[in-house]
């Protein structure tokens, strides 16, 4: 089991991989962002992107399913999210992308308000397959503290 004090603070780790499709990108987009330039790829076509792309709240799903994964494959404590502080679109996620991440540890520190947790705070890349940024976040997640 990995626990909060196993994190260092300036430590990187490289990892996910995710293929994005456009029947993923139409069926997301119509349940959750139904606009044209993510559901219809004619209309996108003719759209200030040119190609139908993915919402960016999809990208963020995508994003957060290698990092769960990533948590899960690694044996780690995480147990939630108090919140993310910015998150950036820096450029359209369209169909044949594939996508991973690339993630910084910028703190950590022992939870105030739940004893025996510590907080983690990750900058978050997603990047295609070129390693060029198409998202930035920075997150913080819940970890068990190590038992005594």
């Amino acid at each position: 089991m990995r626990y909060f004090e196993d994190f260092s603070v300036g430590s990187e780790v490289n990892f996910g991989r995710y293929e994005v499709t456009a029947e993923e990108i139409i069926e997301f987009a119509q349940k959750y962002d139904p606009q044209p330039f993510h559901t219809d790829p004619a209309a996108a076509r003719h759209s200030m992107f040119g190609v139908l792309c993915a919402s960016g709240w999809h990208t963020c799903a995508m994003s957060m399913r290698m990092l769960v994964d990533w948590i899960r494959e690694n044996g780690s404590s995480g147990e939630g999210s108090p919140g993310v502080e910015q998150i950036r679109w820096l450029r359209p996620v369209v169909p044949g992308d594939i996508l991973g991440m690339r993630v910084k540890i910028v703190g950590a520190r022992a939870s105030g308000s739940r004893p025996g947790y510590g907080i983690v705070t990750f900058d978050q890349k997603t990047v295609d397959a070129a390693g060029t940024p198409v998202m930035t976040m920075i997150s913080t997640v819940f970890f068990q503290q190590s038992p005594a």
